[in-house]
């Protein structure tokens, strides 16, 4: 058979001024990335000192709870085969990524970011493919160290099997290893067997068992997870039972809660009434959220009603009512000079929105959430994932959030706010720039990509940032903290 192979080498120039640490930095640098179809199913990939440069910044986000927040992979090298590396369903993007407390067994963003710092990747490669109704894929990355923030050289080893089974369901296994993590001693290996299973058209039942080894951390290391869902077009109902012991650690994925039982129902009931214009659908659904420790003490409870209703525009209408209640085991520093004390707390929250739908010009959410929050009030006003058609060639993409909270311990105001814009300039050329402020992080910043395909499979990218200390903002000073430029070419070789 006729092999496929593609060499992508690059080169690449960067400036950067680190104004906080009062230095300037320029360097060069050079890559490869390999593709090379084995077979017409099975593909290898190897990259040797990748780069990332190109990639857009992350995008800020609000965070008034206890909990990580989780950042979607934006890489282009962990995103191809993402679903291959899929475990218990849990992708490191895609529409659904980081939703719910269910931990990751594997998330590539742990590889090569590390404490807030970019980590040097040296080389890594990748084998996916498919045989017969088996799917797998094998990854390795080596990275390098960063000695001002001790973190080492550390492989990183992801192995993943999957098999499908009936019509429309799968089994399948993972194993993923980590030889060094910073702040912790010895490697760290974590494994699993996971299930999705479907059966007629709306039912489905997933479910997983997955143990980590860490080096000093023996017994309470596995976490499980039994869903199920009915999600027919006029009821729905769903059921989960989800445990993550104390001990479970997977150091090459992501656990967003630990030491956690999580029972959870809900039920839906959405007719389609006749006779009324312009509506398509009413929804109304309550769900119970019941969590514990792994010693049965109640740590969250949260009780849902909803109200939505569907137009036949496909703009929706929703109303939500949430009673809340919160333990705290240790005190909260929820911002800056303002601590909630170890205690418990009940507290109601009433949230209205409105989306438009995508076929419109102008699309995306409002919102609007009232009531209390602890022991005090929070108000909420946010517009989410809008879009704005400016012409067919340029769009918009505005966000923000304002929270004004109002507790016993003192009140501050939570903002973030973001715009993207899009100039598609021909189908090969296009400028992105998304420019966003975070009150927490007193942080005011821009990132613009300029990307040029100048022939198939081979590209130009012209990208640069900035972030600002909003806190130092006067009159006649910019606070800036760092700038940079970067140029990058690859080329696309066919043998």
């Amino acid at each position: 058979q006729q092999r496929n192979l593609k060499i992508f080498p690059y080169v690449l120039g960067m400036a950067r001024n680190e104004l906080g640490a009062d230095r300037t930095v320029a360097k060069g640098d050079i890559g490869v990335d390999v593709k090379y179809s084995v077979t017409p199913s099975l593909t290898l990939d190897v990259t040797v000192n990748t780069d990332f440069a190109q990639v857009e910044v992350d995008e800020q986000q609000v965070n008034l709870t206890r909990f990580n927040l989780f950042f979607p992979e934006k890489r282009d090298f962990f995103l191809e085969g993402l679903g291959t590396f899929a475990f218990a369903g849990r992708a490191s993007a895609g529409l659904a990524a980081g939703f719910g407390d269910a931990p990751y067994l594997f998330f590539s963003r742990r590889i090569g970011l590390d404490q807030g710092r970019v980590i040097p990747l040296r080389a890594g490669g990748r084998v996916t493919g498919k045989a017969g109704k088996l799917t797998f894929g094998a990854l390795n990355v080596q990275t390098g160290g960063d000695e001002a923030a001790r973190i080492e050289d550390a492989n990183f080893t992801v192995l993943r099997a999957k098999r499908d089974i009936l019509r429309r369901s799968s089994i399948g296994a993972m194993f993923t290893h980590r030889t060094a993590t910073p702040g912790r001693l010895g490697s760290n290996d974590g494994y699993g067997v996971d299930a999705a299973m479907s059966f007629f058209q709306n039912v489905r039942l997933d479910a997983y068992l997955a143990g980590t080894r860490s080096d000093g951390r023996d017994g309470d290391n596995l976490s499980y997870r039994g869903f199920f869902d009915y999600n027919g077009d006029k009821y729905g109902i769903q059921a989960e039972r989800l445990v993550v012991e104390p001990n479970f650690l997977p150091e090459v994925g992501f656990v967003r809660r630990t030491d956690m039982r999580r029972n959870f129902a809900m039920a839906r009931f959405s007719p389609r009434p006749r006779g009324v214009p312009h509506l398509r659908r009413i929804t109304t659904q309550a769900s119970f959220n019941y969590l514990t420790n792994n010693q049965n003490r109640l740590d969250t409870r949260e009780a849902v009603a909803r109200f939505e209703t569907e137009f036949t525009n496909s703009d929706l209408f929703s109303v939500s009512y949430t009673d809340n209640y919160e333990r705290l085991v240790r005190p909260f520093a929820i911002a800056t000079g303002v601590t909630l004390p170890v205690g418990s707390y009940d507290f109601y929250t009433t949230r209205i929105g409105y989306t438009a739908g995508q076929q419109r010009r102008v699309s995306g959410e409002v919102v609007l959430e009232l009531g209390d929050f602890y022991n005090g009030a929070r108000k909420t006003i946010a517009v989410n994932a809008a879009r704005v058609q400016v012409t067919p060639q340029v769009s918009l993409e505005p966000s923000f959030s304002v929270n004004w909270v109002d507790l016993r311990e003192g009140a501050f105001t939570a903002k973030v706010a973001r715009t993207r814009l899009t100039y598609t300039i021909t189908p090969r050329m296009f400028v992105s720039g998304i420019v966003q402020y975070n009150s927490a992080g007193t942080s005011f910043g821009s990132n613009v990509r300029f990307r040029w395909e100048y022939r198939p499979g081979s590209e130009l990218f012209v990208v640069y940032t900035d972030d600002f200390n909003t806190e130092e903002l006067r009159p006649t000073v910019t606070a800036l903290r760092n700038r940079a430029w970067v140029i990058k070419l690859n080329r696309l070789f066919r043998l």
